[in-house]
Parts: C-alpha cells; structure tokens; sequence
C-alpha cells in the first residue's frame, strides 16, 4: 500500500508492524476512555481515533486490521469497565481468582465488535471513505452490542457528550433525534477530522456548530409544568454487604420506613414513594404486614418498591412493586433485561462453575407501562435496563414519565454508577419523557424530558429527594422510529464508504494528509 511521507506521525503509525502495532492499538484505545464519563477529556479522541485509523490504513488485510481493531477495543473497555471489579470484591472470598480476569475478559468479548468494525473499515479507500465506513461500521457493532448474548451496550462513545450542566444539557440534545447512536456516528467523523483535509475540518467545525445550535434553540423552548404530583426518591445507603445480613433485616427497613416518613410528612398534596432495587428485604408479595407498614409510611400515597418476588415455578424475580393504599399490590413490574453471571447463569458461556445460585432470576416479559391511581402512568425501568437506548418504554402504551430504580453499591464509590446515571439522562432526552432514579448508595436524581438534572443525592449519602414531577414532551423522533433510524445510518455510512462511485472521486491516504 502506498505510505506518503509528509506527516511522520501518522507514516510512523501505519508503518508499524506485529506486536508494536497491537500495543500502540491498546494504547489508544485506554486512552480514549478518558473521553467517557465521568472524565469527559473529549478532545483526547482527536488523537485516538485517528490513530486507529493509520494503523487500520496500515494493515496488510482485513485480518490485521481486526487484531488491531480488537487491541484497541481491548483497551477501551478495559479502561472504561475497571470498576467491575468492584463487585468481586465484595464475593472475594469465593471468586478472588476472578479478580486479574473478570474485566479483560469482558474487555476481550466487547472488543469483537470493535474488531468487525476495524475490519469493514480497511476494506475502504483510504481517506475520507475509511473515515465514513468506520463511523458506519461502530454504529453497526455498537447495535449489535445491545442484542448479542442478552447485550450489554455499555459506554457507547456518543456518551462522552454527557458533560455535568449546561454545556452537556445543550450537547446531548440531537439524542432526541437520532439517539445515542447517532451521536456515536458523529463523535467518530469529529474525532477523524485531523487526518483529512482542510475541507472535512470545516465540515466538522459546521457540525459541531449545527450540533450546539440545535441544543441551545431546543432547551430555550418552552417547557412543560409540573404534574402536581411530588415524587421521592428514597436512598437509604446501605452498604451491599450488610443489605443481605440476617442481623440487619428488620434494622433496613426500618430504615426505610423512617426516612419515608419524614419525607412525606413535608409534602401537600400527592405523592409517589420510590425505593431503589430490591430495597425492601421482605417477601412483599406474600408479606400482608410489610406492605401495610410501607402504606401507613407513605401515608397511603404510592409507593414504588423495589423487592424479590418469586414466581409460580419457583423462580426468583427482580421486581418493582406498586402499592396502593392500605398496601394493596396495584401492579408489578419484573426486569428483563437480566445482567448475565450476576443475575441469571447464561448457557451461551459455559464456565464449569455455578456463579449465580440455582440459575439465577427469571426475565420478565419485556417494558411495561403501569397504570396507577392518582399519578400518571410510569414505565419501570430496574438497574442497567437504562442503558438499551430505544428499549426502555413499552411505545404501544406510552407512560408519562421513567422510574429507574438501581443499587449501584456493588460498585463502590468508582466510575461504574457515574457512567450508569449518565446512560439514564440521555434516555430521558432520546423519549422526549422525565426519567426520576432512586439509587441504594447513589446517585439518585431527577431529569426533566430535556435531560436537564433537576436535582440529585450524591454517592454515600442517605436522605430522600423531592421533586415534582415534570411533564413529558411530545413524542420525538427518535422515539417515534426508534433503533431502525441509526440502523439505516450505519447502513448508509458504510455504503458510501464502500462504494464503488466513492472510488472514482478523490480520496488521498490518511497518512498523506
């Protein structure tokens, strides 16, 4: 392949061969998570992303260019996910051998997909069609993240836009449009604009400027009131290993029952309690007496409460429970998006040993809307469920506004429950509805349908927050086409990239520019 020689860097790129040009793809690919959440060092992707494309240029073959590929994504997600870690910490004492290999290999699987990318782009010309055929190609691979072997789309790099306060309010907008995969397709032409020429960068500044605009004009419109309606989040910080000690049962949730209490003591007029996931230590579907505790506590307002349930086979679920007055089940709602070895046994991996007791939870049916007296219709969503953009709201019977209920404590006090908080805002931009989060240790806040942070409770603090409850806004796009629209522009992206008319205009080697 032709290498010219006017700008070292990238000829030293894609002049590097075997081992040298696989640690280089580690390299950048840790680097690039400094651009994820909560660091948000964005322009350090200027740098990254153009790096994988010299070496992508520079690859003898479709095959070289997926190791690399694969060594790049290596190090992204194990820079962006050490903080699984975390949870083997708290089971060292039966998974300790676990801890040197849990992440990388997580890292390793994840880094398939970046791998298929990397491989589609070398097939393109150098130039501005590799740029479009990897942008494409990410956006593909970062679908197929969220369905493969039950999904775990996690990080997609459109995140690194959740900047805290207003800047990042304006720059998350397009997420009502295309979703945060659109922004994903857009992050990578940006950060590809310092290989091309000066044309393409000003295409970039104007999209980026386009971007900002678009923000600032959607957040400068009128928003909707209030519901009347007064919703708390409960966040009892309760360390994960004592939420299951025999000892400390009746102690937690007692806990509970008084911040509840206090809380909704200081409200005038209706209210929604909300606890995190499976903070109620009792059997609420076969516990009478824990049910009207909680409805004397929320003084007969509802209350949305995460528990365990079991099912008629035996089976246990990850539920949320509506309670009404008197605490009369009015509704329940079971997690379906389950996270493999830690809430169900996946048979697609076979690893000889039982991780998860009797095979794990159960799935439920899928999103749900839950119609309650008194407060407009919610749709649940438990723990990582906010992290499967386009899969959040049952849209045949769209709610009024978002639960997530999560406990974020298996993670400690790292950059697991920062990343996951950012996943839930961008959710209430792309529906166009109000997402409320009540977290066991933190970060409980709200969001208006806008993403705009209404209030919070930060990590290790236990307290309620009260917020009335916005209203959503009209449908938007993104909801109304949902995952086929950035579908269709990874599909499209690739094809131009690939084309055969793409060959026959001008295109000049990445390196050469």
């Amino acid at each position: 392949m032709r290498i010219a020689r006017t700008r070292r860097p990238a000829v030293w790129l894609a002049s590097l061969t075997g081992w040298r040009a696989d640690l280089a793809a580690l390299l950048m690919g840790a680097g690039s998570a400094l651009a994820l959440p909560p660091v948000h060092a964005i322009p350090v992707l200027l740098l990254t992303v153009p790096a994988l494309l010299c070496l992508i240029e520079g690859a003898r073959g479709s095959a070289v260019a997926a190791r690399r590929g694969w060594w790049f994504g290596l190090g992204l997600y194990t820079a962006g996910l050490y903080w699984v870690t975390e949870a083997i910490f708290l089971e060292a004492d039966r998974f300790w051998w676990l801890v040197p290999f849990a992440v990388p290999a997580l890292a390793a699987m994840l880094a398939l997909f970046t791998a298929i990318a990397a491989a589609v782009a070398r097939k393109a010309r150098p130039g501005w069609p590799m740029v479009f055929t990897l942008a494409g190609a990410w956006v593909l691979t970062d679908l197929a993240r969220q369905f493969v072997a039950t999904g775990f789309p996690w990080n997609p790099l459109g995140s690194v836009w959740e900047l805290p306060g207003r800047i990042g309010d304006i720059l998350i907008q397009p997420a009502a449009l295309t979703g945060v995969h659109g922004m994903t397709f857009a992050t990578v032409l940006l950060a590809a604009t310092p290989l091309l020429s000066w044309r393409w960068r000003l295409g970039g500044i104007g999209l980026l400027a386009l971007w900002c605009v678009f923000g600032i004009i959607r957040l400068d419109q009128p928003s909707p009131s209030t519901s009347g309606v007064t919703v708390l989040l409960v966040q009892g910080n309760v360390a994960q290993g004592q939420k299951w000690n025999q000892a400390l049962l009746v102690a937690i949730f007692r806990h509970y029952l008084s911040l509840t209490r206090d809380a909704v003591g200081k409200v005038h007029g209706p209210a929604v309690v909300v606890w995190p996931e499976t903070a109620s230590p009792a059997l609420l579907q076969t516990d009478p007496e824990a049910r009207a505790l909680i409805a004397e506590a929320a003084e007969d307002n509802q209350a949305l409460i995460g528990a365990v349930r079991f099912d008629a086979a035996g089976r246990p679920r990850n539920s949320l429970f509506a309670l009404g007055a008197d605490g009369v089940i009015e509704g329940i709602y079971d997690k379906w998006h389950l996270v493999p070895f830690g809430e169900y046994q996946p048979d697609w991996l076979p690893l000889g040993i039982q991780v998860v007791p009797g095979g794990g939870f159960a799935p439920g049916p899928g999103p749900r809307t839950l119609y309650l007296p008194g407060i407009p219709p919610v749709g649940p969503l438990i723990c990582y469920e906010a992290i499967f953009s386009g899969q959040v709201v049952d849209e045949a019977n769209r709610p009024a506004w978002m639960v997530n209920v999560t406990n974020d404590a298996w993670f400690g006090n790292s950059a697991g429950p920062r990343q996951h908080l950012a996943a839930a805002r961008l959710r209430a931009v792309e529906e166009g509805l109000p997402l409320l989060r009540a977290a066991n240790t933190g970060i409980s806040a709200a969001f208006d349908s806008k993403g705009r942070e209404l209030a919070r409770l930060n990590m290790r603090q236990a307290g309620v927050v009260s917020i009335g409850l916005p209203e959503a806004l009209p449908v938007t796009l993104y909801a109304r086409v949902g995952l086929f629209l950035p579908a269709c522009i990874g599909m499209l992206s690739v094809f131009f990239g690939l084309s055969w008319w793409s060959k026959t205009l001008k295109s000049t080697p990445l390196s050469n520019l």
